[in-house]
């Protein structure tokens, strides 16, 4: 990966520094209910306020299209901003004009300030360089801290960065340092895990791992694609049929690259889709009529954690089963518990993110011993599709 600046290449104070965080929290009746995303940026906030920089907080809010939408104001994020940090936070209704520029000159050395949802202006999505512009006369450092926002070229994601000084607040810092870690210029054995509902969300990640890890372990309803692939009858498990041929295809270019493709050989299956519901396990090549797979079985989960106990780096993608319900956590749960383990134990780099990742670590109880844990979702899922990151581009030098 090319070098990117951080925030010791630069003097903040006195400086009036624009920070692109993620303050895209959920919210129930005008309240934070996860402040996750406000947790992780917190670090960069307080680092610029406490060399005296002036703290100017860009973000978006939901989808308001260029549009004021007041349900998808900033304004309520304060209150928990302001304790998360522990000092106070000023909020701007505007992030151009004069109702920021106001906002910005009553400032001093060390204050923070939010500005109003970036996406009210249609500018932000277009990339517009007359909004890069008004956006820019409020600063003079971009920091940019939000890497799930980085695969959209928007204005206050690619287009500051382009317009004025700009480094990498510690958030997206260590979140490079962690994809580079995992997959850029790995320690090997590499091993990956993939997993979730359907192949065809996933097909570019598929196609971009095999030539990149050393094993590649499928699981969760997608898993089922591949064995309908290989000739299971996986009866009414949940299968992308059609999807047969690109299965088959991307088990062939693993063999050219000597990646091994970790299927289940066994599953827990169940006549319905619910908690409890009564189950058993089955040989892949033996699934009773009318069942379908619902969880990784006990055989597979015994080869995933010995693939665990060989590699040097593991990069995970999604849940074995289907974890939300019991018990067809358990194989999620062990595997992220045995990963867990190794890296709190200095055998493993481990880095995990996107879509049900998150929640299906917590779950577990093994998030916070994962070596990185990313936030992102689809920022995450694209950077390990191999796609170009805009927001990231644009920092390297």
């Amino acid at each position: 990966m090319s070098k990117f600046k951080t925030l010791d290449d630069v003097d903040v104070k006195g400086k009036r520094v624009l920070v692109r965080v993620d303050l895209n929290v959920p919210m129930e009746n005008g309240r934070v209910t996860d402040a996750t995303r406000i947790e992780r940026v917190a670090p960069t906030i307080n680092e610029i306020s406490g060399k005296g920089g002036k703290v100017i907080l860009l973000a978006h809010f939901g989808r308001p299209k260029g549009e004021i939408v007041p349900d998808m104001s900033l304004a309520p994020v304060v209150s928990k901003l302001s304790k998360i940090i522990g000092k106070p936070v000023a909020f701007g209704t505007d992030c151009i004009g004069p109702m920021a520029e106001a906002a910005v000159s009553q400032m001093e050395d060390g204050d923070v300030l939010l500005l109003e949802n970036t996406r009210f202006h249609k500018g932000e999505e277009k990339n517009d360089d007359a909004f890069i512009d008004a956006l820019a006369a409020n600063g003079d450092i971009f920091v940019s801290d939000a890497f799930s926002a980085a695969h959209r070229a928007h204005a206050s994601t690619e287009g500051l960065a382009r317009h004025m000084p700009a480094v990498a607040g510690r958030t997206m810092q260590a979140e490079l340092e962690a994809l580079n870690a995992a997959l850029g210029n790995p320690q090997h054995p590499v091993v990956a895990v993939v997993g979730g509902a359907k192949v065809s969300s996933k097909l570019d990640l598929l196609k971009n791992l095999v030539s990149k890890v050393d094993v590649l372990v499928i699981g969760g309803g997608m898993a089922n694609t591949f064995l309908h692939a290989q000739g299971h009858n996986v009866q009414k498990s949940l299968c992308e049929h059609d999807l047969a041929e690109t299965a088959r295809d991307i088990l062939a270019e693993a063999d050219k690259q000597n990646c091994r493709i970790l299927l289940p050989v066994d599953g827990v299956c169940a006549t319905e889709f619910k908690a409890h519901a009564e189950n058993h396990v089955a040989r892949v090549d033996a699934i009773p009529a009318g069942t379908m797979i619902l969880d990784t079985g006990p055989h597979s989960i015994v080869e995933i954690e010995k693939a665990f106990d060989e590699a040097a780096t593991l990069v995970w993608n999604g849940p074995l089963g289907a974890f939300e319900i019991e018990p067809f956590d358990t194989a999620t749960v062990t595997a992220a518990r045995k990963a867990a383990a190794l890296t709190k134990a200095g055998k493993l780099t481990s880095v995990a993110g996107g879509g049900d990742t998150v929640a299906a670590l917590n779950h577990a109880g093994a998030g916070d011993d994962f070596t990185y844990v990313s936030t992102a979702g689809g920022a995450f899922l694209e950077w390990m599709e191999g796609k170009e990151l805009p927001g990231v581009k644009v920092l390297e030098h």
